[in-house]
């Protein structure tokens, strides 16, 4: 207990307080969960939590607290115990890779072959399993960011190119791509709107997607995605010659419970006829849904259902979604924690990922990856998972870097 009188924990990492600056990632843009957790700050950080779950832990069972102290104790207790707990489970594991080592050492005769092959498995094995608990513990010290777990919006845009279908037809690909990936990842996709080229491609497509941690996964694909290939018909495709094209993408956290209030006379509401497939009723009914909001000059459509009303309500939901935004981007710039791997939401000027065809390489600007396999990309399965995975775990290192680089300055003061 504080001189105050009540126990002032210490924070866990606030997401707030520091940038997520990519920027500076040349200086460890190698580095990965593993070697951060064996950073001298990282353990002092560690060792100072574990002591304190100790603490919080005895002075529960204290009989000289009152109601308010042991509520605000238990609610700190329950923040740290999984870390605890992750902490030593890594202790416990590392201790048992240097006895194999100590062991193995000791092996080198033939006759023990066996059982070094046998040590080395384990070994092997032991390594995994603290990699994956070092990801789950920088996971629970970083929290959660209030829209992880919101369903969204997602909006493909096609670019502009003197290439002529090369954006379009690469907008398709990538609008595919984030269905399949749902489909993946076990999600509900709802295409919104669907607005074809007429060679065969993509113009404008907007999907509503819902699921477990949907938002987390998608929101750092929102930015401008660039494509190199050599056109599959045309004169391009017979000089062998290379363009270069860009399609926009943008993910709108879509919390279940949006309190944005609309006037009906701020809106300007327009039908038409669906340009879209789907189904006998297109080119044939006003169904689909144009709404215009006056204050902003923000625009939504819905073509993808028969009913006009139905589209009426889709396209109400979205643009609330998007006033929504709004709101978000305004507190992000006040608390100066506007995200550069969140560029796309914003900004599109930049882009965040290129798909060489030529070379079958897909690299992701912000962390200097590389994946081989355009296809597997593509097809929105394992290897587009991996990457997306990829960026959570950089996007978590570099906040408790950032975090441990300032902990003396955002520690500084008394009770």
């Amino acid at each position: 207990l504080h001189s105050c009188g009540f126990w002032r924990p210490k924070s866990l990492l606030d997401m707030a307080s520091f940038t997520l600056s990519f920027n500076s990632w040349h200086r460890k843009q190698h580095q990965d969960s593993r070697t951060l957790w064996k950073h001298e700050a990282v353990q002092k950080y560690l060792e100072t939590l574990s002591k304190e779950y100790q603490q919080v832990s005895h002075l529960l069972n204290a009989d000289s607290i009152n109601d308010f102290e042991q509520r605000t104790l238990r609610r700190r207790c329950a923040d740290l115990s999984p870390i605890a707990a992750a902490f030593q489970e890594i202790k416990e594991a590392e201790r048992e890779v240097q006895e194999l080592e100590a062991m193995c050492r000791e092996l080198d005769s033939r006759d023990e072959k066996q059982l070094l092959e046998l040590a080395l498995e384990e070994k092997e094995t032991l390594d995994k399993k603290i990699n994956l608990l070092c990801r789950k513990l920088f996971q629970l010290l970083v929290p959660k960011e209030k829209y992880d777990r919101s369903p969204v919006i997602l909006e493909v845009t096609a670019g502009r190119t003197t290439g002529g279908d090369i954006c379009q037809q690469f907008t398709k690909e990538m609008f595919e791509m984030y269905q399949n990936y749902a489909d993946y990842k076990r999600w509900n996709f709802d295409i919104v709107n669907y607005t074809p080229a007429e060679i065969g491609g993509l113009h404008h497509a907007a999907a509503h997607i819902s699921g477990d941690d949907v938002y987390r996964h998608l929101k750092y694909e929102g930015g401008t995605h660039r494509v190199q290939r050599i056109p599959e018909t045309g004169l391009s495709s017979r000089m062998q010659r290379i363009h270069t094209g860009t399609m926009s993408v943008i993910v709108l956290p879509q919390p279940e419970e949006v309190d944005v209030k609309v006037d009906p006379k701020d809106l300007r509401i327009d039908t038409f006829r669906a340009k879209g497939a789907g189904g006998q009723h297109v080119n044939k009914t006003d169904s689909a849904v144009r709404i215009v909001h006056l204050p902003t000059g923000l625009a939504v459509e819905c073509q993808q259902e028969r009913s006009q009303q139905m589209n009426k309500e889709i396209a109400l939901r979205t643009l609330r979604a998007k006033l929504y935004q709004q709101i978000i981007d305004k507190q992000l710039s006040q608390e100066q924690s506007a995200r550069k791997l969140q560029l796309g939401t914003r900004a599109q000027a930049e882009r965040i990922r290129t798909y060489n065809f030529t070379q079958d390489r897909v690299t992701d600007h912000r962390i200097s990856y590389d994946a081989r396999n355009i296809k597997e990309i593509l097809s929105g399965k394992e290897a587009l998972d991996k990457l997306i995975n990829r960026l959570l775990e950089f996007a978590e290192i570099e906040a408790v870097t950032e975090y441990l680089e300032n902990l003396q300055a955002l520690e500084g003061g008394g009770c």
